[in-house]
């Protein structure tokens, strides 16, 4: 089949003229290996690598060299931000643009999933996806289960420990290309098989699907549905994206892989990128991998990491266990310290790091890319042990998803306002904000919100007056006191109760959701120009979980020893029992889990690495890990530099 892309698209001297231009040093085989290939292939490529570079090179290569009207390139990744840093790179590239539109595609493997075969396949069965959703799923079931009809199914799931769940988290799964129904436990309860229980069960997903919401991985099921009942969409798909492009490929889950097998195995080039090594949302499971799983036996490798220098690459070797990997450290010469506390010095690690960081890495280093404290676990959970999570450390730290759904609906309101008021698309200004309402109340409000199209225009009905409330807000409700603010949530609320016919199941929920809070002026970011005024060399810390900082580049990085999800081990201190002289191949799951946690997290920072642990848990470790070149540090010791 002729290439969509003229033949000389990937040649030297066309990589060699865009990398120059861009700044670009490919000074290894392995990069231009991959950037000139066309053929399907795996790359297994270490942190800090430069894999997300390189694709962003070659979709520029092959953009400015793309010749068909019709075909297109098909570019997945698994999270918004990993889309929106490809479409980056491609922006800065005048010929990238093209690939921003028909009839290319670059998003995520869900959006992908749902805009190609789920949603055609929900609207074949006579139906409307109103929501996908795991939460506003959970709400909506709960919500039924408290009618009549599911008397019989709500009793049975209150005698069961953890009995919601079975309704709540219940998904579609495609079997002999048969849309079935399973629980979480991964199969249909056993004791509903042949009850009214059951029956009632079956009919409670059913009810939801006609109503139009779904579970994000319904999608994929009645996607592989779908293409069962239509042999023949795949080739379509296939021959329409001749060329694929698939990052972050450690994170595809065996339902997501089976489904992209299914679609692009008819010939595409399919070319997977990814650190398998740095695959933590994804757990293991019994069995043997499909054929198809990342890596390939014969992979190609991007061993090379220009993040970091020798000391990390040796202890990120060290960590591998899922694919091993010797990795080279070819950035700075970072250096490694631990830190050590007790129960009455925890509060003192994150200001000990703050100094650590600012004497030892170069100022400017630090302001370009600020030093990071990450923890495994974000809040505390029940265990006694201690300490248990980053807010042991931290105490008045808010994780990110928290301080957003208390004030999501105002920030909304506010930059759809701005758009609004220049005037830049007036409908997408109210759709915007309609969204944002929809998810400021889904943890409150039992009924599902209909989009936006399907509210009433005429104004003497529920949906016309919410759209002129929402008119109301763009137009500048949130600028003024509190009260003011207030008082436009309140008749918003009222309209959405009026318009569902149903009531608030939590107004707690939905006072946070809808909270007031005021505009940052100048005013109120004085204290933080005095203080810079009055220790001008201080870079303070951001502080966050290690699965958020995947990807991240920092000039120093803490890793906050925090116990595992099961709430019995301490992170760092089983890690460091292998780095220590133990084998990663040989540990327990628990420990390897907890590894390839730090592992993400050790190969963050360019300059400085510090690990905090208990001062008991590191003394049996402390001259081995000393031999490899780290520096070991008391918080109780005067700070002496170095």
């Amino acid at each position: 089949m002729t290439t969509p892309y003229r033949p000389d698209a990937l040649a030297k001297d066309k990589v060699e003229a865009l990398a120059q231009m861009l700044g670009l040093d490919l000074p290894h085989t392995e990069q231009w290996e991959f950037v000139q290939s066309e053929i399907s292939q795996d790359l297994q490529a270490a942190p800090g690598s430069g894999k997300t570079t390189l694709i962003g090179l070659k979709l520029a290569l092959l953009a400015s060299a793309w010749t068909s009207p019709t075909r297109g390139i098909c570019v997945l990744s698994h999270t918004n931000a990993a889309k929106n840093e490809i479409t980056d790179r491609l922006m800065a590239v005048r010929a990238g643009r093209r690939f921003l539109q028909y009839p290319h595609f670059i998003g995520t493997i869900q959006s992908f999933t749902n805009t190609y075969l789920a949603l055609p396949a929900v609207r074949a069965l006579g139906h409307e996806v109103q929501v996908v959703d795991d939460d506003t799923y959970e709400a909506a079931a709960l919500r039924l289960l408290e009618r009549p009809e599911f008397t019989t199914l709500r009793n049975f799931l209150d005698r069961r420990h953890k009995g919601f769940e079975m309704a709540t988290k219940a998904v579609f799964v495609c079997e002999a290309g048969r849309l079935t129904i399973s629980g979480p436990g991964g199969s249909f309860p056993a004791d509903l098989e042949t009850t009214a229980s059951g029956r009632q069960y079956v009919g409670l997903k059913k009810r939801l699907s006609q109503e139009g919401v779904f579970r994000y991985d319904d999608m994929y099921a009645i996607a592989e549905w779908y293409l069962a009942r239509n042999p023949t969409i795949a080739a379509a798909v296939s021959k329409r994206f001749p060329f694929v492009l698939l990052d972050e490929m450690q994170d595809t889950d065996d339902v997501q892989q089976h489904l992209l097998d299914l679609v692009f195995a008819s010939g595409a080039v399919v070319q997977r990128v990814g650190d398998v090594n740095q695959g933590i949302f994804i757990d293991g499971t019994a069995g043997s991998p499909r054929a198809s799983a990342f890596p390939a036996p014969l992979a190609a490798e991007l061993p090379v990491s220009r993040r970091f220098g020798p000391r990390i690459a040796d202890l990120a070797s060290d960590l591998t266990f899922i694919r091993r990997q010797r990795i080279n450290g070819a950035g700075p010469d970072t250096q490694i310290g631990l830190l050590l506390f007790d129960d009455r010095s925890v509060l003192d690690v994150v200001p000990r790091f703050e100094q650590m960081a600012n004497e030892l890495v170069p100022r400017e280093v630090l302001v370009r890319n600020p030093p990071r404290v990450l923890g495994a676990r974000l809040l505390k959970g029940v265990s006694g042990a201690y300490p248990q999570s980053l807010t042991c450390y931290v105490p008045d730290h808010v994780p990110a998803g928290l301080a957003l759904a208390r004030s999501a609906l105002i920030n909304t309101v506010r930059i759809a306002g701005a758009r609004w008021a220049a005037g830049d698309g007036g409908h997408e200004a109210v759709a915007e904000l309609w969204e944002g309402v929809r998810t400021a109340l889904r943890p409150a409000f039992p009924a599902v919100l209909p989009p936006l199209r399907r509210l009433e225009r005429t104004a003497d009905t529920a949906g016309g007056q919410i759209r002129l409330a929402l008119r109301d807000l763009l137009m500048g409700a949130c600028d003024g006191d509190e009260s003011t603010w207030n008082a436009a949530t309140t008749r918003l609320l009222e309209l959405v109760s009026e318009l569902t016919q149903s009531p608030f199941r939590n107004a707690v929920a939905s006072s946070e959701g809808l909270r007031f809070t005021p505009r940052l002026d100048i005013e109120e970011g004085a204290d933080t120009a005095e203080q810079e005024q009055q220790d001008p060399r201080r870079v303070l810390s951001v502080a966050g979980s290690i699965q958020s900082a995947k990807g991240e580049t920092h000039a120093a990085t803490l890793l906050l020893e925090c116990l595992d999800r099961r709430g019995k081990k301490h992170d760092i201190h089983e890690t460091l029992k292998v780095l220590a002289g133990g084998d990663i191949q040989h540990a327990k799951a628990t420990v390897q889990r907890a590894a390839q946690l730090i592992f993400v997290g050790a190969t963050r920072p360019t300059h400085l690495l510090v690990l905090a642990t208990h001062r008991e848990h590191a003394a049996p470790y402390a001259e081995a890990l000393t031999g490899r070149g780290w520096s070991i540090h008391d918080v109780d010791d005067p700070w002496m530099g170095g």
